[in-house]
């Protein structure tokens, strides 16, 4: 187990930085696994999850926890012997047996099984990226295994041994990323988990570390926390030093104290313009061209070919020479695979992606990677959502974002045919306003392109918008896009775990700004006529923001839709305010919580003589009623629903 951790750590890439922001972390995991498994501990738990997003340093840990275990400096007569497996290694496997998995490691397979499985307490099983794994882990409980000898299906062995059919009371250390943590929790009964979530103090740490300068460290932090998408990408070590190599370009060039990076576009175009400048043997431009052109192409063929991790073949396909990846790996833009032995990866997607992106606007010969004819090797590599690329496409638009890869290093990138493109698809998508499911992804296009005109043009052609809003950056990018929405009339809105939390915060408060001023546009939109709310959890203090807009005298709504709202929203006050908008006809509430408290309300409502509401439609799951009041009369329907 050493020599094998020893041997994959030669070829892992940190700098001083990371190795010294990554002690503390480290220290601190190692503090809860080693008294986690121990049966004399509180804490103690048979299965362990270790959840951190990409590059939070999962991989990282675990190898010093084997090599902490070798040493005898971690679980000292808790563990006798430790079983670990990659996801990549475990979609190599049709089928195995227990046996073969713990002799894999030894000399011609003398493993002493019989007294490892003796003790199976005392067995560890180490799972890296078991979210990434292609096998079905949900086998029906007929269909597990006992027999340690006996081969069976992947799938099945590892079931087996999670639901422990086999090698009861054996350990497991499972490594995942947290959009895949439930999935694979639903194979085991008990468990303990251990985040790596990237708090605002290990961000201030990462930051000081990197810079050396407090003063300077604290200036690009503060730039960093007051931009949402910002505070949303600096997440884990690596995306903060992308982050902090654009920003200390960006100030080292005399920045004014206002943000120099407005957009991801910015970030990512002042870091591939840092690195492929900064030396490394690169001096004139059109060597700096020429490898980034390689460097693109790899980029958008990996992700057209579900290839995030590249063989010595796949780099010369594109041209890239083996000085050309030399000086990649000195720059930290291509790393040493973690998961695949002699194969080079993206320091981080993003910069695959925004790679990606710039190649669509770049003139390049066409080339097939021989990784493309691979099977795929785990579900990540598996790359079907384009919508960052067309983002970064967007962003590139841009003639100031543009100018700063063209200027720095010497390429050309093509925008007259693009944007003429995306203008013809827009107009038609106008004309066809139900063809656009939701407008999110157009709207982060937008808000990275920021070409006011370009933007303009686009928007114009909007009359309806749907926008579904789950974080601050989705409140940040469609406030931006509905406030050039100058024909706007028709807005759709949900809103779901921005106001959950209770709790005081920085990030609370500016959901408040950002949904103050975005409720605004209801009294500002002169087009504007219709407002549907659905799918909504709204706090107090949001719904009276929502109630103030409402009253407003500005405020021209002459529709208002109250749809699907979980059970613990009220909209008491929003109901109250209907008398007070003399604008308002028509009231639909669709499958909305019903109580007599809420109908009594709705009647009171109703009976207002200040009330203008001529129809009321009400939907439940069985029947929907239609209420036309007109005239001191009263038209009812009940239609019920097949």
């Amino acid at each position: 187990v050493k020599n094998k951790i020893l041997l994959q750590w030669e070829k892992c890439l940190f700098g001083n930085v990371h190795n010294t922001f990554y002690e503390e972390t480290i220290v601190e995991v190692l503090r809860k696994l080693d008294t986690v498994y121990d049966p004399r501990s509180t804490f103690y738990t048979n299965d362990v999850f270790l959840v951190g997003e990409e590059g939070a340093g999962k991989t990282m840990i675990l190898k010093v926890v084997l090599l902490e275990w070798t040493r005898g400096d971690i679980w000292k007569d808790v563990i006798s012997y430790i079983v670990h497996l990659t996801s990549h290694e475990i979609n190599q496997m049709s089928e195995s047996s227990l046996v073969e998995l713990i002799s894999k490691e030894w000399t011609n397979g003398q493993a002493p099984v019989a007294d490892i499985l003796s003790d199976s307490q005392k067995l560890l099983f180490i799972l890296e990226d078991l979210d990434n794994v292609e096998v079905n882990l949900n086998v029906d409980e007929s269909a597990l295994c006992s027999d340690s000898r006996k081969q069976v299906p992947i799938s099945v062995l590892l079931s087996s041994l999670l639901k422990r059919k086999m090698a009861p009371g054996s350990l497991f250390l499972i490594s995942l990323r947290p959009e895949g943590e439930a999935a694979v929790k639903a194979s085991v009964k008990k468990d303990h988990s251990i985040s790596l979530k990237f708090s605002d103090e290990k961000r201030k740490k990462y930051f000081t570390l990197f810079f050396k300068d407090s003063q300077k460290a604290m200036r690009a932090l503060k730039l960093v926390q007051e931009d949402d998408m910002l505070v949303n990408l600096c997440q884990v070590p690596v995306s903060c030093w992308i982050t902090c190599v654009a920003l200390n370009r960006q100030m080292e060039m005399g920045g004014d104290g206002k943000l120099p990076c407005q957009t991801l576009t910015d970030l990512y175009a002042h870091f591939l313009a840092n690195t492929l400048t900064s030396g490394a043997g690169i001096t004139t431009s059109e060597p700096r061209r020429v490898l980034l052109e390689r460097l693109c192409l790899l980029a958008l063929e990996g992700l057209f070919h579900d290839t995030l991790h590249f063989s010595d073949g796949d780099l010369r396909s594109v041209g890239l020479t083996k000085a050309d990846v030399s000086v990649l790996k000195a720059l930290n833009i291509l790393l040493p695979s973690s998961s695949s032995t002699d194969h080079h990866t993206f320091i981080h997607l993003k910069i695959q992606e925004f790679c990606a992106a710039i190649a669509y606007m770049m003139v390049l010969t066409e080339c097939q990677i021989p990784s493309a004819h691979k099977k795929c090797t785990g579900r990540r590599e598996r790359y079907n959502d384009f919508s960052p690329i067309v983002t970064s496409v967007f962003g590139l638009l841009n003639e100031k974002r543009r100018k700063i890869l063209e200027t720095s290093i010497g390429c050309n990138l093509l925008t007259g045919e693009l944007k003429n493109y995306f203008l013809q698809k827009m107009k038609s998508l106008g004309d066809h306003p139900k063809a656009v499911e939701h407008h999110m992804p157009l709207f982060y296009c937008l808000f990275e392109n920021q070409d006011e005109e370009f933007v303009k043009q686009i928007t114009d052609s909007f009359l309806e918008a749907t926008i579904y809003i789950q974080e601050n950056k989705d409140l940040m990018v469609s406030l931006y896009c509905l406030e050039h929405c100058h024909l706007l009339q028709k807005l759709r809105l949900s809103v779901q775990c921005i106001f959950e939390n209770k709790e005081p915060s920085i990030s609370k408060m500016r959901s408040l700004v950002y949904w103050r001023d975005l409720c605004n546009l209801l009294h500002t939109k002169e087009n504007l006529k219709e407002l549907e709310i659905c799918n909504s959890d709204l706090d107090d203090t949001s719904e009276r923001v929502l109630c103030k807009a409402l009253t407003h005298s500005g405020c021209r709504l002459q529709t208002l839709k109250l749809s699907y709202l979980s059970v613990g929203t009220r909209f008491e006050d929003v109901f109250r305010t209907i008398v007070h908008n003399q604008n308002l006809k028509f009231l639909s509430l669709n499958c909305v919580p019903h109580s007599l408290k809420m109908f009594s309300l709705l009647g009171e409502v109703l009976e207002n003589p200040m009330c203008s509401i001529q129809h009321l439609r009400g939907m439940a799951r069985y029947w929907c009623a239609e209420v036309s009041l007109s005239d001191n009369t009263c038209h009812f329907s009940l239609i019920p629903i097949p």
